[in-house]
């Protein structure tokens, strides 16, 4: 049976729609499954009131896979437990997903760590090294500087976004009046006809 050009057309376009479906399953899977790259930053420890326990914030920058954090130790704490706050109720966690090319946020209000039974009382100015263990990254050492009791990166950061939006706020509120007072100024003084001589 002969096959018209049509036909053997049509049979290709279908081979190279399939080709091109695989190919891009197999792209998405190997991007899920890269290797993850962590970085650490904005860790601090508010500096406890008193007691035994202290409380933990950092952000993990991954650009790479997903990874795990499974658990954090810490010389100054007989253990460090992992806890999330949902609509004010504590949890503890046995461990936090690392989403691939995301981020995972240890913040006031949030996620955050417990430093229980300390064997010292962290002061402010002190550094703290805390060792995070990921399930793929291995440990990551990082190093806790001691911050007042009240400190907070996020409200600092809030209030200084809305400083900058008031203040671009003022400077056009400023151009406006400017400008109305321009033209007010313009009308009370229209220009005088020019004479023709007779």
């Amino acid at each position: 049976m002969r096959r018209t050009p049509l036909a053997l057309g049509a049979t290709a376009l279908a081979a190279g729609l399939a080709l091109t479906a695989c190919g891009s399953g197999d792209s998405s899977a190997s991007a899920s499954s890269g290797k993850p790259a962590v970085k650490v930053g904005g860790a601090f420890i508010p500096a406890p009131a008193g007691g035994d326990m202290a409380a933990g914030f950092f952000i993990v920058h991954n650009s790479g896979g997903a990874d795990t954090l499974t658990s954090v130790t810490s010389s100054i704490a007989q253990q460090v437990t992992l806890h999330s706050t949902k609509g004010g109720v504590m949890k503890e966690r046995k461990s936090f997903p690392v989403p691939a090319d995301g981020e995972l946020d240890f913040e006031r209000g949030g996620n955050h760590l417990m430093f229980e039974d300390l064997k010292q009382t962290p002061k402010e100015g002190d550094k703290v090294s805390v060792k995070l263990h990921f399930a793929k990254s291995g440990t990551v050492t990082v190093t806790f500087p001691v911050k007042a009791a009240t400190y907070n990166p996020a409200a600092k950061s809030a209030h200084s976004s809305m400083s900058s939006m008031a203040s671009r706020s003022s400077v056009t509120s400023m151009a406006s009046i400017s400008s109305v007072s321009s033209m007010a100024s313009h009308k009370s003084h229209p220009s005088h006809p020019s004479h023709t001589s007779h």
